[in-house]
């Protein structure tokens, strides 16, 4: 629609043009009279007025009345409402003719549902030759952080276990230094199920490829040390025993302290220093739940199974390597 003010009539009633606009404003995209700066965010928020979303019809533009020197007057008395024809554009992306879709997803649906099933419509349609589908916006950025994070977990991998390889001398134990890796992996799933967040392909991948390179510490931990009660002349049982025994205190607290230190960020604690108040569930806080419930629940899981899975498995490799070593024979007597 096309607005046609007729300027003597406006001029008659004693109406100003911009006021006109600023009216035509507030009921349609609406008008921005100020602007609001929380305590818990970096920038400020624009504060719009307009009608509400019922009330926003060419009815009710019609019937609105306007400010003039006469008083309030119905703005359609000096302004017409022309149907006109759109200007139509083509859009293309690398020469190919382009048309975008937009929506936005309800409060509480997750994007990834609900790309998913677009992806199953779209394949079920019989669309012309030529005419391809793809998806943009939320559903591109996290498809390009999902294959930059996996790239950064694989090569994180990989240079951990050269190191620990070139530590140990052994690709065994360096194996069983990285299994930490896959039970922290249950317990990042575990740590999200209660606190009842999705897993986030950026936060969440974050969460478990810093985690990665936390929890293989403690593994690092009993290996080293059992490997020095075998050099002290331990048999690998006593050995693999002891080293639970010694480094259980270190391990569970260094594990509990760190996922006691995230616990704030798990439970969305904030603490205003300025006005003396503790929010739970602040704006601030809900961009780094998902990331520290992966890392606790993770860390607490790993620590657990690795204290009872890790001197198993050293066991299973003593076991396993003793039975490729020959059984000495007795020496025969010399024939006389």
């Amino acid at each position: 629609w096309r607005i046609a003010v007729n300027r003597s009539e406006a001029a008659r009633f004693g109406a100003d043009i911009s006021t006109l606009g600023q009216a035509v404003q507030l009921l349609t995209r609406g008008i921005t009279v100020a602007d609001y700066r929380p305590d818990d965010a970096e920038g400020s928020i624009d504060i719009n007025v307009r009608f509400p979303s019922d009330e926003r019809t060419l009815e009710e533009l019609q019937s609105l009345r306007v400010p003039t020197s006469a008083g309030l007057v119905p703005i359609s008395n000096f302004v017409t409402f022309e149907p006109s024809p759109r200007t139509g554009t083509i859009t293309r992306v690398d020469q190919e003719r382009v048309v975008t879709i937009e929506a936005n997803v309800a409060p509480g649906v997750l994007v990834n549902d609900q790309t998913v099933a677009l992806r199953s419509a779209i394949d079920a349609m019989d669309l012309p030759p030529g005419v391809e589908a793809s998806f943009a916006g939320e559903a591109e950025d996290q498809q390009e952080s999902m294959i930059f994070l996996a790239g950064a977990f694989i090569t994180a991998i990989f240079l951990m276990f050269v190191i620990l390889v070139i530590q140990f001398n052994t690709f065994y134990q360096a194996f069983v230094v990285m299994s930490a890796i896959i039970f922290s992996i249950a317990g990042v799933l575990f740590g999200l199920i209660i606190t009842g967040r999705p897993f986030g392909v950026v936060m969440g991948g974050i969460g478990v490829i810093a985690l990665a390179g936390i929890v293989v510490n403690n593994n690092i931990v009993l290996i080293d040390t059992y490997n020095d009660l075998k050099k002290a002349g331990l048999s690998p049982l006593e050995a693999a025993l002891r080293t639970g025994a010694q480094r259980l205190r270190p391990v569970v607290l260094t594990s509990v302290t760190t996922a006691l230190g995230l616990m704030p960020m798990v439970i969305g604690l904030n603490i205003n220093f300025f006005t003396r108040e503790i929010v739970y569930g602040a704006p601030s806080t809900q961009w780094w739940t998902e990331l520290s419930s992966a890392i606790a629940g993770g860390l607490v899981v790993a620590t657990v199974l690795t204290l009872v899975v890790t001197p198993a498995m050293l066991m299973l490799g003593e076991k396993k390597a003793s039975r490729g070593v020959p059984t000495p024979k007795e020496a025969e007597p010399a024939a006389v």
